[in-house]
């Protein structure tokens, strides 16, 4: 906003008495109709531009305001400068101008202006400083917690010479002749700290003092990253990057296709903007931040440009086919499959002139425009099912992002009850009393940091890098602290030893040496007491320790981009006072590395010593190593150590860690069952891989492991990182597991040999990798895991390029490779069961959710998974189905949502005894959030069964929340479902998610274990059960029940009736319905929205 007064206040001499016109252009010299802003101008009150003028997503810019004025009287150009007033030193030169030919005052401006200018310096001079005799200015340079820093150079701000001083052993300097007014800028430099500046306060008329505060360097970590985006051509597209750190960067450059952009053409700082986006300039693009402390580079987006006729969402939906249920066909080609279409999962152009601003995205995505509803005739009934007809350009679903898990101890398994958690640098809550956790991760995530801090002090604060989706969903992660060690007592007036790695039957890796007088406090001031010093070891020679260490073994090299270490152990050093538990640091100590324990070459002279920063999860190099000095040893006997230094300080965990260069990637899917069918994988799965430095028996590394990664698993798996070597085949080995939601997959079976079809590896390849699963020598033990070697695979052999190992520079081929390629594979252990919804939904795609008054989950940013426990006592395993139609709702009541067939699992300690978890739609808000639908539910197992026993709370609850639905017939079970989260005393099992699979997942657990907080995969019958069934062999040749309803429900009722005496055509429903004696009870349980008892008179309309 510029208002005409505001211009003639400031610029009175440029702007003349009556402008003409007025006209107003951007920064970048664009008119406002070419860059589509609305703004405002007029000779009499000036320009302005209001935000919310302006289309969605923009601001107005800044801008240039220039006038119009009437030719008149005007100035000459400038004269010449005059020569330069006084002999020496400073002064001032003029010139003029002249106003030819009018009268007086008519041109307006001054006609002289002057200048400062320099001559020679005087004679006896310094001109670099201001001097000022008697003058003494005194400060300080400390830390931010007040500790003294010796050896830092003063200078003048912008002026780095001469140095006016180098401060002492306690951190102050004294400069005489700096003048004492108040405007003096101290800039001080040390290594390994950023520069630090300071304003010099006047105390009296001839001393000032300054205290410098200077923070220790922290290389730069990404906060904000460019994301992919789909534009048409002519539109205008933004990437946003952002660093901090310390110094927090300032520079910034960009890159597309590799190719650095120039920065004169394209004006970029840390966002780039492009304008009228053509073909070429479709492709990748990255960032890079640099600073004093050093470099950082984002990840790669994406930009697509499309012509105007190029359609990227084709209305006509895709095939997908679903399974009907078993007495279901389709009439034409008797198949047990039908179609009902599916919207590709495409990105679509954003809208001219949108997403110009950092953490805003217009962007569209192709998905359900329009459904229809057909029928498909069964066995005595009609199924519904809608269908996909049309796809559209929507926006997108924003994803909600979830990590859920529980923290607990390595050793013991106890849960780590109520620690706090940072993410990053931020409090966001506290574990529970299970030490369970729920995280939800910001928008534009890459890296999940997250720390555990026990209140106790009995546990070493865990860092984590824990894997996510981010499309969207929730991941289960069990996370392993360490037990810390018990301190030790150490006199701060002596040296004092203490060893790293006390591992029974071995030696110790290393050891730390404090010399005497080394501790003092955060503040700097030194102490002299007793230390209780507790150092706690990660040894990699024990695997156990694997699933405890902390952050996932990364830094960040000279390029910008991450690296891998691999470690040869990590320790936490805990030091406090004794008596006030006051944390303690020290001065320099020796880290001593037993050089016999390094056997490969090359890593003696690459190892360092490395500290974590608890902010990005990334370890950052301290020292490197140097070999001890020979004549230290006394006898030859005595071991040989590789010498670092550090100060112990803030950051308290460290690493003796070697940057590894053989790197690879293992592609891995998970899939619904052992059928392995390319079209049922699992997503969000956690895969994680431990590398074992070597095969048992190889002598060049004696190590147990040296580095862990995990991923999640997406729509085409997932790509881990891994050591490899191209020389030899077992030169690294490493082991593979998952999990999804605490449930451990299996993965394809090597005995008595692998088979590749089964594995997924074709030969020779599969023989050179050593496949073997971990029952391979032992059937006894668990199917839960796979080991390989990674043999880095030979670009000249056919057999090797098509995975499932990728070298390291091909991850983009590793993560886009077909489902026909190599790839190593699990599969979910899960009894039978069987899942149909009216309105489709693919678990694994969010996206696919489609709002619907039938839609089995009403809420894609929110997934409530229901389950009861039906126990059974019978000889064998039985099939229960669920079967879930409207209970309440106008719009749905007696509609069918779905069903629900699951198979009872053993009870080992029970013989006789077996239970099921069985879905069933939770009650509550549809789709459209106004009124709630209690679900009526049926469960109905297979078999001659009897119902003997009902849970006694679930039946009082049902009762007190009305309406009630019949419970006449023992053969079944109905209930109108419960709003309430009930938990395991009724048998009901409640999780809510923002990822529908680990949702159940979770539930699943709790329902075998029949508890609500616990979790379990064997089956526990006699506990937390809502229903009990008995159940017999029926006779030879008669079908049961259940087989008997799917066959002809409507003959089933028939025989039911005529063989309990009832009336033979009083009800069509498929499951029988209780007598209601007397007219008004019939009428006060209709009015109470009871389920009607006669649901139709058509036969083809029954669900």
């Amino acid at each position: 906003f510029e208002s005409l007064e505001a211009i003639r206040f400031y610029y009175g001499e440029r702007l003349c008495a009556h402008p003409l016109a007025l006209e107003a252009r951007t920064t970048e010299w664009e008119l406002p109709s070419d860059v589509g802003e609305r703004v405002h101008y007029s000779l009499e009150r000036g320009f302005w531009c209001l935000n919310r003028e302006q289309p969605e997503g923009k601001s107005c810019s800044n801008y240039h305001v220039r006038f119009k004025c009437p030719l008149g009287p005007s100035w000459s150009e400038w004269g010449a400068w005059g020569p330069c007033s006084g002999s020496c030193g400073p002064g001032r030169r003029l010139r003029r101008r002249r106003c030819p030919g009018a009268k007086k005052n008519a041109c307006v401006g001054r006609s002289v202006e002057a200048q400062k200018c320099v001559r020679a310096p005087c004679p006896g001079t310094d001109c670099s400083v201001c001097v000022c005799q008697d003058h003494v200015l005194v400060g300080t340079v400390v830390t931010p917690t007040g500790r003294p820093l010796p050896g830092a150079r003063v200078t003048l701000k912008g002026r780095p010479k001469p140095s006016l001083a180098i401060t002492d052993a306690r951190g102050s300097f004294r400069v005489a002749g700096i003048c004492s007014d108040g405007h003096t800028n101290v800039s001080v430099q040390l290594e390994g700290f950023a520069p630090g500046v300071g304003q010099a306060v006047a105390n009296n008329s001839t001393m000032a003092s300054v205290t410098v505060i200077l923070r220790t360097l922290e290389k730069p970590y990404l906060v904000k990253q460019p994301e992919s985006r789909v534009r048409e051509a002519g539109h205008h597209v933004m990437f946003c990057c952002k660093a901090l750190g310390t110094p927090v960067p300032k520079k910034y450059y960009w890159y597309h296709n590799g190719s650095l952009l120039d920065r004169k053409v394209y004006k970029y700082d840390s966002n780039l903007i492009l304008r009228n986006l053509g073909p070429g300039q479709a492709g990748t693009y990255h960032c890079k931040a640099n600073s004093d402390a050093g470099t950082i580079k984002s990840n790669t987006a994406v930009l697509t440009v499309l012509s105007p006729e190029q359609q990227v969402c084709d209305p006509r939906p895709l095939e997908h086919l679903i399974k009907l249920p078993d007495d279901c066909r389709q009439a034409a080609s008797g198949s047990a499959y039908y179609n009902v279409g599916l919207c590709p999962d495409t990105r679509c152009p954003g809208r001219p002139g949108s997403n110009l601003r950092c953490g805003e995205s217009s962007d569209r995505c192709c998905s359900v425009s329009r459904l229809e509803t057909r029928e498909i005739r069964c066995a005595g009934y009609v199924l519904p099912v809608k269908v996909v007809a049309k796809c559209g350009c929507e926006k997108c679903m924003p994803p909600k992002v979830l990590v859920r898990g529980r923290v607990v101890a390595a050793d013991t398994e106890e849960p780590l009850r109520f620690a706090q958690i940072l993410l990053g640098k931020e409090k966001t809550g506290f574990t529970g009393y299970q030490g369970d956790f729920t995280i939800e991760v910001p928008p534009a995530t890459e890296r999940l940091v997250v720390t555990f801090i026990d209140g106790r002090r009995e546990f070493v604060d865990a860092i984590k890098v824990l894997p996510f989706d981010p499309r969207g969903g929730g991941v289960y992660q069990e996370v392993k602290v360490m037990r810390k060690k018990e301190p030790i007592r150490l006199d701060a007036d002596k040296s004092n030893t203490i060893p790293l790695g006390t591992a029974e039957g071995m030696d110790p890796i290393g050891e730390i040496v404090i010399p005497s007088g080394a501790f003092y406090y955060a503040n700097g001031e030194p102490y002299n007491g007793t230390v209780q010093a507790s150092v706690t070891f990660l040894d990699p020679r024990d695997l156990a320790t694997a699933a405890a260490a902390s952050s996932d073994l990364s830094f960040v090299d000279d390029n910008g981009e991450l690296a891998p270490l691999r470690t040869y152990g990590m320790f936490l050093v805990d030091l406090r006072a004794e008596g006030s538990g006051e944390e303690l640091q020290t001065g320099r100590v020796e880290v001593r590395m037993d050089a016999g324990q390094i056997h490969m070459a090359g890593h003696a002279e690459e190892m360092k010593l490395w500290s974590l920063n608890p902010t990005t999860g990334l370890w950052e190099e301290e020292s490197s190593f140097h070999m001890e000095n020979a004549g230290r040893r006394v006898r030859r006997e005595e071991r040989t150590f590789l010498i670092g230094n550090v100060e112990i300080q803030e950051r308290r965990l460290f690493n003796l860690d070697v940057p590894e260069r053989r790197r690879c990637f293992v592609k891995v899917r998970a899939y619904i069952n052992e059928k392995f069918i390319p079209s049922e994988q699992v997503e969000g799965v956690v895969v994680t891989l431990v590398n074992l430095e070597p095969a048992p028996g190889y002598s060049a590394n004696p190590r147990a492991w040296g580095r862990f990664d995990s991923a999640v698993t997406g729509p085409n798996g997932a790509c881990l990182p891994a050591f490899c070597d191209a020389e030899r085949a077992d030169a690294y080995t490493a082991y593979v597991t998952a999990a999804l939601g605490g449930e451990e997959l299996e993965p394809a079976p090597s005995s008595p040999q692998p088979h590749p079809g089964t594995v997924g590896v074709t030969q020779p390849y599969l023989d050179k990798l050593g496949y073997r699963r971990t029952d391979h020598d032992d059937p006894a033990l668990k199917k839960n895991g796979f080991r390989i070697n990674l043999a880095k695979p030979n670009p000249n052999n056919l057999d090797e390029i098509q995975g499932p190992i990728y070298p390291w520079r091909s991850l983009r081929e590793c993560e886009d490779a077909p489902v026909t390629a190599n790839h190593f594979r699990f599969s979910r252990v899960e009894a039978d069961k069987y899942e149909y919804n009216v309105v489709p939904f693919r678990e694994s795609e969010l996206a696919s959710w489609t709002g619907d008054y039938l839609s089995w989950w009403p809420n894609p940013q929110e997934f409530r998974a229901c389950f009861i426990k039906v126990k059974i006592q019978g000889p064998q395993d039985y099939m229960v189905r669920s079967h879930n139609a409207g209970g309440s709702h106008p719009r749905t009541q007696g509609q069918l949502y779905g069903l629900r067939d699951a198979r009872s699992v053993k009870d080992m300690e029970h013989p006789g005894t077996s239970a099921a978890c069985v879905e069933f739609k939770c009650s509550g808000m549809l789709f459209d959030q106004r009124l709630p639908d209690r679900t009526l539910v049926t469960l109905v197992p297979q078999g001659s069964c009897r119902r003997i026993a009902v849970n006694s709370l679930l039946r009082e609850y049902l009762a007190r929340h009305p309406p009630v639905a019949p419970t006449d017939d023992p053969s079944g079970f109905s209930m109108i479902a419960p709003v309430d989260p009930l938990g395991h005393n009724y048998g009901i099992y409640t999780v809510t998610d923002q990822n529908p699979r680990l949702a159940k997942e979770i539930a699943i657990g709790r329902c075998f274990d029949g508890t609500s907080d616990g979790f379990s995969r064997e089956m526990k019958a006699d506990v937390g059960t809502a229903l009990t069934f008995q159940c017999q062999e029926r006779p030879a040749g008669q079908r049961s029940l259940f087989q008997r309803l799917l066959d002809s429900p409507r003959t089933a009722l028939e025989d039911i009736r005529r063989e309990m005496g009832g009336p033979g055509r009083r009800s069509l429903n498929p499951f029988p319905t209780r007598r209601i004696p007397g007219r008004r009870r019939r009428m006060e349980m209709l009015q109470a929205g009871a389920v009607n008892e006669t649901v139709t008179r058509n036969p083809e309309d029954a669900p």
